[in-house]
């Protein structure tokens, strides 16, 4: 029974990536589609964490300022940055505390702590040292460079 709900899930959810020749097709082509998404968005959750940490270095932050800059980079989804944030305060890696805006409620800022910014810099060059192989493996087949 969960096998046709996922079938019909999939049917519904992927009707617009698609042209329907046959259901075997279809699906097989709506799978392909949504294992591409989850890709991506492991893309994503890999490096936001690292990307939080380096607006941080620059100063602190409140929460929808640091969510305004990612999302302006990155496509990411509302309320994608604050469980990051939690996170990274339960780790050790941030601190908070409250400060008062002249007209409105007390933002929360994030400020990276000691411990924050070391782990910044040992992820960052495990990050480089990745992007960097990837780059090697990719590009030894490009006929363009």
């Amino acid at each position: 029974m969960r096998k046709v709900f996922t079938i019909i899930y999939l049917l519904l959810t992927y009707h617009n990536y698609c042209s329907i020749i046959t259901s075997v097709n279809w699906i097989s082509c709506a799978l392909t589609e949504r294992v591409n998404y989850v890709l991506n968005n492991q893309y994503k959750k890999g490096v936001l964490e690292l990307c939080i940490l380096s607006l941080l270095l620059e100063g602190d932050r409140y929460g929808y300022e640091v969510s305004e800059i990612l999302s302006g980079r990155i496509d990411i989804a509302d309320g994608t940055v604050y469980p990051i944030l939690r996170k990274m305060k339960s780790d050790g890696l941030v601190t908070t505390y409250l400060s008062e805006v002249s007209g409105g409620p007390p933002r929360k800022y994030y400020r990276l702590t000691a411990f924050g910014a070391q782990e910044y810099v040992k992820a960052k060059d495990e990050w480089l040292g990745f992007v960097k192989s990837v780059h090697e493996i990719i590009d030894k087949g490009d006929p363009n460079e």
